[in-house]
Formats: C-alpha cells, structure tokens, sequence
C-alpha cells in the first residue's frame, strides 16, 4: 500500500522493521510493530505507547524551543505567528487556527496581554465576541523570531536524515 506522499515506505500494518536505508530498526521501533503483533497478545509496555513517545518528543521539543526562544512558551509563539501570518482574529478563532480550547487559549492570550505583545478589545459588532490583535512589541518579536524558530524544529529533527524528516512530517500529518 503506498502512502499519498510520493516515494513514501508503506504504511505501518506492511512495515518491514527496516528504515531507509534497508538496515533493521530494531529495538527502536517496537516489537509489536515490527512483527504486526496483535495488542490483545502483548503486555502493556509504557516505552511502545505512541502517546508516550509523542510525550517525550514533546518534552525534547520544548526544551529546545526555550534555549532558543526564552521570553515566551511554544504556545504563546504559535499564537503570535497566527495573528502576524492572518492579522487580527477573535479569541475563538486564535484558539482553533493554533490547536487550542477556549479555555487554553484564553490563558495564553491573557499572558501575551500582560507582557503587551497582544491587545484584547471587545469586537464592535458582537460585544461577546473579543478580538486579539499583535502590538508593535508582539509583531516586532514574533518578526524577529522567525528565524529561531526554523533553527528549533531543525534540532528538534536533527536525528533524522532528510527523507526521515519527510516520512516523520507526513505521519503526523496524517494523525492530525
């Protein structure tokens, strides 16, 4: 079965337990994995669950943002990269185009406000509704930062090759 990515491997449920380069993958990828073994006749291994990795993936991710990035989180980031790349948006709408509930991205947007890198203003046309829009300190920094934040997702994936980096992005893409 081949992938809508190209040149891609087959996807999981065909997976050789060989990588790119046709050497074994073993023990990184998982023996339920490599074998296509059943869930039902393995023991629950906390180092093969993918929400696990992801974790820990996560965790490596972050703290490289922070090296690179200190004075805000990776999260406050995608909320500033979102109102400089699409302009002003509601609250609402911020939290769905950066992958965060209400209630996250209210947080995030309250801390951005304090450190006055966005303001908050109640939309003239629906008073419920409010509208964050990047100050000149907010879109200064996100425009200064750009560059720091392709350094951080290059370290992040700075194990992989380059057709690893591919595959990895298109599995994600697909999960999402």
């Amino acid at each position: 079965m081949q992938t809508s990515c190209g040149d891609l491997p087959p996807a999981v449920n065909d997976f050789d337990g060989k990588g790119f380069d046709g050497k074994a993958l073993a023990p990184a990828v998982p023996r339920r994995y490599r074998r296509g073994v059943s869930e039902e006749t393995e023991p629950y291994v906390l180092d093969d669950q993918v929400g696990y990795l992801l974790r820990r993936v996560t965790q490596r991710h972050l703290a490289i943002f922070s090296q690179h990035i200190p004075e805000i989180t990776a999260m406050q980031f995608a909320c500033l990269v979102r109102l400089h790349q699409q302009g002003p948006l509601s609250q609402n709408h911020l939290g769905r185009a950066a992958s965060m509930d209400a209630a996250t991205v209210k947080g995030v947007v309250g801390r951005l406000e304090k450190l006055g890198l966005v303001t908050r203003a109640a939309d003239p046309g629906d008073k419920r509704r409010l509208t964050v829009t990047l100050t000149e300190a907010g879109a200064a920094l996100v425009s200064a930062r750009y560059a720091d934040g392709l350094r951080i997702s290059a370290a992040t994936m700075e194990p992989l090759n380059r057709a690893e980096r591919a595959h990895l992005m298109a599995l994600l893409n697909r999960l999402t």
